[in-house]
């Protein structure tokens, strides 16, 4: 069996009082957070970041230091079963301008509800409704602005 491993963010911005995430859609059927694998002597945030970056423009962010949370699941490449871990870090902007990669062909800022709506798979739903308890209970530590890292 192959083993991957990407790494993501689950992003939001702040409005007034109000919270949006933001989701990309790959294939018009498929919403998601942003997600990629690292490339060779990346640490996993910096390849958070790249990916970040290519996919949506955004790279002016905080990330939360108390936030680090992995998903697994098994899919089919070639005919072949691989194991995918991603590793998902919080992450807060100001910017609301997004640039899309040609990986995606939308995107949506969301609240919290409608993002749970919205997204398709039931393991990143599980990552945002702990980022959300995270964020909703004063607790997230927002600490490196990742516009520093390299």
């Amino acid at each position: 069996m192959l083993k991957e491993r990407s790494y993501g963010a689950i992003l939001f911005r702040q409005a007034g009082d109000h919270r949006f995430y933001l989701l990309l859609d790959r294939d018009g059927k498929q919403w998601d957070f942003s997600k990629g694998h690292g490339e060779e002597g990346e640490t996993e945030l910096s390849a958070m970041k790249r990916e970040l970056v290519e996919e949506t423009g955004i790279s002016d962010l905080l990330v939360a230091q108390n936030f680090h949370e992995k998903i697994t699941y098994f899919f089919r490449q070639a005919g072949e079963l691989v194991l995918k871990e991603v590793v998902f870090f919080l992450c807060k902007t100001a910017q609301e301008e997004v640039h899309l990669s040609n990986e995606h062909v939308g995107y949506r800022w969301v609240s919290y509800d409608d993002a749970l709506h919205v997204l398709s798979f039931d393991n990143a739903k599980d990552v945002l409704r702990k980022a959300e308890a995270l964020l909703v209970s004063g607790k997230a530590v927002f600490q490196r602005r990742l516009t520093e890292l390299a």
